[in-house]
């Protein structure tokens, strides 16, 4: 053997030997943290998002393939009790908030407005993705102060979804079949009252135990019908009027005539609505995709006479509108390294990349171009639905500590429809209770 060929190999030994003694790259990890509910027992190892359905089974099919699909990148996901806020102020008090969080628009400017998301306009450009790509709603929830903070998923509403063989068994269908919808007031009442003579049923399930958000997202898609311009100054809301007043006497006989379930939490309703209890689920869009698959299922009570869905209906004389807000995903504000920040931008990359799959939840498309495709609109309900793009309205951004706003209102509200408290003292103190909360911001 010549002197140069044991060179070469000894050399090559050498590098045979580093290799075998150096660990692979460890991949960037990545903590995540998420609402939407678990469901590991039915889709913790499912990777083909086409196959899972609602919420929780989509978005954890989702980040499957993603982990699946980037092995340089490890993603751990702690799933919260909804809406999770609480633990994450708690996190970040603590030093340690997860790097990516699921945060409703509505309260994005509870964290930005203290420092504590980072803004992620230069990081979305980086992954290939515009403002110009997001619809103007979506666009207009994750932008604060000029910056966007956070990558928008999609935006919600809440739907009137209506069991359809309840609603033929009351006579209350039109000739081309769809449902006879309210148009005011008094003619909602009239129907709620038809429905349950024909039926023995009430014509609302509503989640009114242990519940806020209901509530509240009630009064404010009737006070925008009313042209209410209730939080004028974002930081002192005007309640005790009479367009509130409207409202709650509404919700009020109807919960006294019996025209709705009473003494049920979320799951309750859900049950009693997929089981024929009542007419009109009071819901989000983030159960049409369940619902939908439920009516496709012989035997169950959507199957029986089929089930709709619609904006909830225009009961006064103000504009065209309901409440709306929308989930994105946002950053917390730290030192990373240029590896964790590619791996975040990949990440919402992703999402941003699949966002169709995300919208089959019944949420409508944060990307213009998947609300504008032929694919989504094929979607089950979608065209009865399709208005919300342009009813959907939020409280004016400004406006911070929304969800405890939510918590205040929908405490007097229902203290109010259930007879605790006179529906004037009720407002009286909504309106002082949340100017105090205001004020001490």
């Amino acid at each position: 053997m010549t002197l140069t060929l044991r060179k070469y190999m000894l050399a090559a030994a050498s590098v045979l030997a580093l290799a075998a003694s150096t660990p692979a790259m460890a991949a960037t990890e990545l903590t995540v943290q998420r609402f939407f509910g678990a469901c590991d027992a039915e889709f913790g190892t499912n990777t083909d998002a086409s196959k899972a359905v609602g919420e929780c089974g989509i978005i954890t099919s989702l980040i499957n393939k993603f982990n699946a699909d980037n092995p340089d990148v490890q993603v751990s996901v702690t799933t919260v009790e909804w809406p999770g806020y609480d633990q994450l102020t708690a996190q970040f008090a603590a030093g340690d908030p997860p790097d990516i969080v699921t945060i409703h628009h509505s309260v994005l400017g509870d964290y930005q407005s203290r420092g504590l998301l980072m803004p992620l306009d230069d990081l979305l450009k980086s992954v290939g993705i515009s403002p110009s790509d997001f619809t103007d709603a979506s666009l207009s929830g994750v932008t604060k102060d000029g910056q966007i903070y956070g990558l928008p998923i999609d935006n919600w509403t809440m739907l009137f979804h209506i069991n359809m063989d309840l609603f033929k068994k009351a006579g209350l269908v039109n000739a081309d079949g769809t449902p006879k919808l309210p148009t005011s007031v008094d003619e909602l009442m009239a129907q709620a009252k038809e429905f349950k003579e024909k039926t023995g049923k009430p014509y609302f399930v509503q989640n009114l135990a242990n519940e806020v958000a209901l509530y509240t997202r009630n009064l404010y898609t009737y006070l925008f019908q009313q042209d209410s311009d209730f939080f004028a100054d974002p930081k002192q809301v005007k309640l005790n009027t009479p367009e509130a007043k409207k409202v709650l006497e509404m919700y009020k006989a109807i919960y006294d005539n019996d025209y709705t379930t009473k003494d049920m939490d979320y799951a309750a309703g859900i049950n009693a609505f997929l089981a024929g209890e009542g007419g009109v689920h009071l819901n989000g869009t983030w159960v049409i995709g369940d619902y939908n698959a439920s009516s496709e299922t012989a035997g169950t009570a959507l199957n029986a006479g089929g089930y709709a869905v619609y904006p909830y209906p225009q009961l006064f004389p103000g504009k065209k509108a309901q409440y709306a807000d929308g989930h994105s995903w946002a950053v917390s504000q730290k030192d990373r390294t240029p590896e964790e920040q590619a791996a975040i931008g990949k990440f919402l990359k992703f999402f941003n990349d699949n966002d169709f799959e995300w919208s089959r939840t019944g949420h409508l498309p944060a990307v213009k171009a998947v609300l504008d495709s032929e694919k989504f609109k094929a979607l089950p309900h979608r065209d009865t639905i399709a208005a919300v793009a342009t009813l959907g309205t939020p409280l004016p951004s400004a406006v911070q500590r929304q969800f405890a706003i939510q918590d205040i209102i929908g405490q007097e509200m229902n203290a109010a429809i259930t007879g605790q408290k006179e529906i004037d003292a009720a407002l009286t103190d909504m309106e002082a209770r949340i100017n105090e909360l205001l004020a001490n911001i």
